[in-house]
């Protein structure tokens, strides 16, 4: 089973320190999508925005869903996804 088959609706999603970082509302083909009360302030408020799957970590819990970066790590997935930057 690969990590992203185990990722679920509204489980946490945090960076590499452990910092929160969005609420999966789903995933769609290879990425995650969070929620949208979790897009942050000012032009980003009331967006989706997107984590791609190649940064999940290996490593597992059963409810949360760790990365295998920090936010000052990630660039954009290149599909209208933003950055871990633009989500912290």
């Amino acid at each position: 089973m690969t990590a992203m088959s185990r990722i679920k609706e509204r489980m946490e999603v945090i960076g590499r320190t452990g910092v929160h970082v969005g609420t999966v509302d789903r995933v769609e083909e290879n990425r995650i999508k969070l929620t949208k009360a979790d897009s942050g302030e000012g032009s980003h408020k009331g967006h989706h925005h997107y984590i791609d799957g190649s940064l999940v970590a290996p490593t597992w819990k059963a409810t949360k869903v760790r990365l295998s970066a920090n936010g000052d790590v990630a660039g954009d997935d290149g599909a209208g996804g933003l950055s871990l930057s633009n989500v912290l």
